[in-house]
């Protein structure tokens, strides 16, 4: 498979279309990303620190629960990034998909720890909402505004890589989804100043607690798709399902299989039936190249069968895995 390598670095810009940028994840993660992630973590945390602070000698629950969410995305980058990491750790005799899946891994843990940080600070606000707190306005929004500059920052530092990687793509949401909602606060603590009503303020981190639920729901739908090896979304199994079956002297394509092996990667098998004869290496070459440049599926696996009528494959029936 060495051939497919010589192009990376430009892999993503020739046309195909969707469904194509799968195939060279392995440059990315951790060269390209690698200093976006460490900054992101290091402003982001600082922030999230001074944040909770104010929100909770302001008494405003609106900063609290920003916080949290800058806190759930600080939680979500490490762990993309020490995935990122792994993925591109080499094969072991143990792992030899090498930490490939630690990226799906990651988006699932990345989903559940942002499901409890909403629960922790639903619960304190419904409390808050019961019994309303006076808020000191003029923090809330000097610290919100400061929270804008850095999500807003940060998010620009993952924008190119956002297409080819659920991990990078969660980053890059998030960080705006906590420009936006850092915004909300603002507008909130201008409202609260100017009326008083201090209501506002427990409404308020109930809606940013909405804002991170749904796209919790998305994220969790997605790795939970990917870890149970559903093909991926940019790939139509139709498709290379014909592609495979109209190659030169294939009579029938079974037991294929198309699944992610990261956040990046995408590995195909089958079997392909050819009375003809095995139709040599120089065959599967071409197929795996093609397979890479039209369906982005880097790592296939083609297993080559003669005679369909002497022995039938157990596997041939769509029906068995």
């Amino acid at each position: 498979m060495s051939g497919a390598h010589h192009h990376h670095h430009h892999g993503h810009d020739h046309g195909h279309g969707q469904g194509h940028h799968h195939g060279h994840g392995h440059s990315h993660a951790p060269a390209d990303f690698g200093r976006a992630f460490a900054v992101g973590i290091v402003l982001n945390t600082g922030f999230v620190l001074v944040e909770a602070g104010y929100g909770i000698i302001a008494g405003s629950m609106a900063l609290v629960a920003d916080a949290g969410h800058n806190l759930s995305d600080v939680l979500g980058l490490v762990i993309a990034w020490a995935a990122a990491v792994l993925a591109a750790r080499p094969p072991s005799a143990r792992f030899t998909y090498g930490f490939k899946s630690s990226s799906i891994l990651a988006a699932l843990g990345n989903a559940a720890l942002l499901l409890v940080a909403l629960g922790a600070i639903t619960v304190e606000t419904l409390r808050r909402l019961a019994d309303p707190q006076p808020v000191a306005a003029g923090p809330v929004m000097a610290v919100a505004a400061v929270g804008i500059l850095i999500n807003t920052a940060t998010a620009l530092m993952f924008m190119r890589g956002r297409h080819h990687d659920i991990n990078v793509r969660g980053a890059y949401l998030h960080m705006m989804a906590d420009a936006a909602v850092s915004a909300g606060v603002v507008v909130a603590g201008l409202l609260i100043q100017q009326t008083g009503a201090q209501w506002i303020d427990p409404v308020t981190s109930l809606i940013i607690v909405g804002v991170i639920a749904r796209g919790t729901w998305g994220l969790l739908k997605d790795a939970l798709k990917m870890g149970l090896h559903a093909v991926p979304p940019g790939i139509d199994e139709n498709a290379v399902r014909t592609f495979l079956s109209a190659q030169p002297g294939v009579a029938a394509v079974h037991d294929l299989h198309i699944w992610p092996m990261s956040t990046t990667e995408t590995a195909l098998t089958a079997h392909l039936v050819i009375p003809t004869g095995h139709p040599g290496d120089g065959f599967l070459h071409h197929l795996a190249h093609e397979l890479e440049d039209d369906f982005g599926i880097g790592h296939a696996t083609i297993q080559i069968e003669i005679a369909p009528d002497q022995h039938t494959c157990a596997l041939e029936s769509e029906a068995v895995v």
